[in-house]
């Protein structure tokens, strides 16, 4: 078979174009186990003292980068790590609508959820005002604020395919989220002695205004257990919101693209949302009532979406250089750092 393939000009004219050839099982497979070997030495990192407030998924990026700038991108796995960045990505978040208690939110939580709707259209807001006066990227800048308001990694990577956002972006986004996020959910545990919240108000406000579910499970833990469930619910509210908030963005970017004859007016409808709402519907109705499940398949199921998520999150550090990480990242963060303080203070006096 010949290597070229004759395609047709716009004068009429047959030009030979490249055949793409078939990605082997090997090259694929590959990929995909090479970004589960560095989500399990971030699994591994994150056990040692001073990692382990970091988490898994962060210290996977940070290894990830590590190995793209030392050893340069494993072009050979390229279509495996490809795999695991949007393949598993999709996979980890339809897994994650299970955590989602549909029911609690709607019968215990619509006081929370209208708190939940202000703190996302304040932080993104915010954040994309401050990217602006400091000459922030903007891609970046809007992940972190979807990130900072609704449900860190997972939001960003929800929105990312949304807007078409870089690999790279995407990484570097997550990477910001899970800093700021971990040293916030720190700085809440020390704050809880000193602030005249009880555990319940304390719970509320950790989870209106932390960045992921598991800053919030930091944060409230040692507030007792009314806290952190409280803390818990509020932030499901925020999970909750995150389907409406992509379908807006496709509304907005359908309607940005539409006035550029240059721009490529098609968006990609996130079909993995959709499994995302069934499995929110599986689990807050079907598992556990219609069909009973035992804590071992429940806690198998959580580890599961960690570490798929944790595999995209490696293919997608693998993309990250750390001089456009020194280049656009700084302002996004310093944007991000101070919409959250903002964020904090704000949802302290709204508790």
């Amino acid at each position: 078979m010949s290597a070229q393939a004759a395609k047709v000009d716009s004068t009429g004219k047959e030009q030979l174009q490249p055949e793409k050839k078939p990605v082997s099982t090997g090259r694929l497979v590959g990929g995909i186990a090479f970004t589960f070997l560095i989500a399990l030495l971030g699994y591994l990192l994150a056990k040692l003292p001073g990692f382990d407030h970091v988490g898994q998924l962060a210290s996977a990026i940070v290894i990830a980068v590590l190995y793209r700038n030392i050893f340069g991108y494993p072009e050979l796995l390229r279509a495996g790590i490809g795999f695991s960045s949007k393949k598993l990505l999709r996979f980890a978040i339809i897994l994650y609508g299970l955590k989602l208690n549909i029911g609690t939110v709607l019968e215990d939580g619509l006081g929370l959820l209208i708190r939940d709707a202000g703190v996302i259209v304040f932080a993104i807001l915010l954040t994309v005002w401050l990217a602006r006066l400091l000459k922030a990227d903007k891609n970046i800048s809007l992940l972190v604020g979807v990130g900072t308001g609704v449900c860190g990694a997972a939001a960003i990577a929800a929105i990312a395919p949304i807007i078409k956002s870089k690999d790279e972006d995407t990484a570097i986004g997550v990477g910001i989220i899970a800093l700021v996020g971990t040293i916030f959910a720190i700085g809440y545990t020390i704050l809880r002695h000193v602030l005249p919240l009880t555990a319940s108000e304390y719970g509320i406000w950790s989870g209106i205004s932390l960045h992921e579910i598991a800053h919030v499970a930091l944060a409230a833990a040692p507030g007792g257990q009314d806290a952190l469930a409280i803390g818990l619910l509020a932030k499901l509210g925020r999970v909750f919101l995150l389907v409406p908030l992509c379908f807006i963005f496709m509304y907005m970017m359908k309607k940005k693209n539409a006035g550029d004859k240059n721009s490529d007016t098609r968006i990609e409808f996130p079909w993995f949302l959709i499994g995302f709402m069934i499995m929110s519907v599986v689990g807050s109705y079907v598992l556990g009532k219609s069909i009973p499940v035992s804590e071992t398949f429940t806690n198998g199921v959580t580890n599961l979406t960690t570490w798929c998520l944790t595999a995209a999150m490696v293919g997608l550090g693998l993309n990250v250089s750390l001089h456009d990480l020194r280049t656009k990242a700084l302002k996004p963060l310093i944007a991000m750092g101070i919409a959250s303080i903002c964020l904090s203070i704000i949802a302290y006096f709204i508790v």
